[in-house]
């Protein structure tokens, strides 16, 4: 081991800061020794000193100078969150060649191209396994363990809030409102859902995991993202008689298209069968699905958020970025030799699954399926069920452009037809 000590400062002692300090003492030992030089914790910044705080975090310790602990630490740990300060801290700690271990899926998302240039410019190591999936090592998979490989499509469940609120309205008959209300109840969810249930969250995750499967540059604004505010217990019971389950879903895929190969990218509720590796993913818990040409399909599963789990997480890169210290190497750096084209979001091409609200008259399912051929849309099934005098229509199509779709749900409100959901129909 070497008898230089590496130098950790953390920023941010909330949940997942609390349990990475704690762990590094108690089991610092251990983690040193897998790193091949002592840690030592020289400062943590926190917003307010006066704040109780976990025994395991010694206040002696605690800070409100950022700059101060950045500028003494080798290794930096920023699990602050938000893109400022961040964004300002993380680039300080690189520009001085210190290695920076980060959570922070927003940032990455927003501004990573810049910070995986600082590092290599500076000979800085920067690196985020807990950004994406929490305790689940899918970036180490995808960055490092995949590498030799071609990777075609990366379908996960990385929002935890959304998976739970889908699964009560499932399981347990409840609406949107009240199933956000148990999450929030239970800390699933924040008391301003926004990121979560709009899906922003794992838009941010799919941009990093479509950037390290096709090495291309991708950002939040390459996602569009479409979140489970329209879904209703109606939904799920649709969903149920197909013996099939709703999920949020981030999808990135490698498309052919006239021009060669692109990305098709996105984050939208889908049904998906019961037999699929994402049907049984539930709560907290996140999945992640690879599907490459020489390793198959591979499926990275685990808790997905949670102080000590994130903190698992953060504690396998400050080993790596450690022993990197001590002996000499670096972190992967950013390889977007493919720069793939990134398909228009209405160009993508899905099976989708409509519920409409029509009156119970004679002729009404003939005048939707002709909207439907006129549009070139072909439908593989229709189920249908009374209510009063509406009925509502739950129709399945074959494999088609969004663009399609928007144009069918647009002419379908010009006739007084309510469309109530848009479902994926993933395969």
């Amino acid at each position: 081991m070497s008898k230089e000590v590496v130098k950790i400062g953390v920023l941010g002692c909330g949940t997942v800061g609390t349990q990475v300090v704690r762990l590094l003492g108690e089991r610092g030992r251990d983690l040193a020794a897998r790193a091949g030089a002592p840690l030592e914790i020289v400062g943590i910044c926190v917003s307010n000193l006066q704040a109780e705080r976990d025994e395991a975090v010694d206040r002696s310790l605690l800070t409100t100078d950022a700059n101060s602990v950045i500028d003494e630490a080798d290794l930096v740990i920023e699990l602050i969150g938000g893109i400022e300060p961040p964004r300002t801290l993380v680039r300080r700690a690189l520009s001085a060649g210190k290695t920076v271990v980060t959570g922070n899926k927003a940032l990455l998302a927003a501004h990573g191209p810049e910070l995986y240039e600082l590092a290599a410019e500076k000979c800085a190591n920067l690196y985020y396994e807990a950004a994406v999936a929490g305790a689940v090592p899918v970036v180490y998979g995808l960055r490092e363990s995949l590498l030799g490989d071609r990777i075609n499509k990366v379908t996960g469940i990385v929002n935890g809030t959304t998976n739970y609120m889908l699964e009560q309205m499932d399981t347990a008959g409840r609406s949107y409102d009240e199933a956000l209300a148990k999450a929030q109840e239970l800390g699933f969810a924040e008391a301003d859902p926004t990121a979560d249930v709009d899906g922003f969250d794992a838009a941010a995750k799919c941009a990093i995991l479509a950037s390290l499967a096709f090495h291309t540059r991708v950002s939040l604004q390459d996602v569009p993202a479409t979140g489970i505010r329209s879904i209703t217990e109606q939904d799920s019971a649709d969903a149920a008689f197909f013996d099939e389950k709703i999920k949020l879903v981030a999808v990135a895929e490698r498309v052919q298209t006239e021009d060669g190969e692109a990305l098709s990218l996105g984050v939208y509720p889908a049904v998906v069968p019961q037999s699929s590796a994402l049907a049984n993913i539930n709560g907290a818990f996140n999945a992640v699905v690879v599907e490459a040409e020489a390793a198959g399909t591979l499926v990275f599963t685990g808790q997905g958020a949670g102080g000590v789990q994130t903190a698992s997480a953060v504690l396998s890169d400050v080993v790596a970025g450690a022993s990197h210290i001590a002996h000499g190497g670096s972190a992967p750096r950013e390889n977007s030799y493919a720069n793939l084209p990134i398909l228009p979001a209405s160009e993508g091409c899905h099976r989708y699954r409509l519920r409409v609200n029509v009156p119970d008259e004679l002729g009404t399912l003939a005048e939707l399926a002709q909207i439907f051929a006129d549009e070139g849309v072909s439908i593989s099934a229709v189920h249908q069920s009374a209510n009063e005098d509406k009925v509502s229509v739950v129709l399945s199509t074959h494999k088609v452009a969004q663009k399609a779709i928007a144009k069918i749900r647009e002419r379908l409100e010009a006739t007084g037809v309510h469309v109530a959901s848009v479902l994926v129909l993933e395969a």
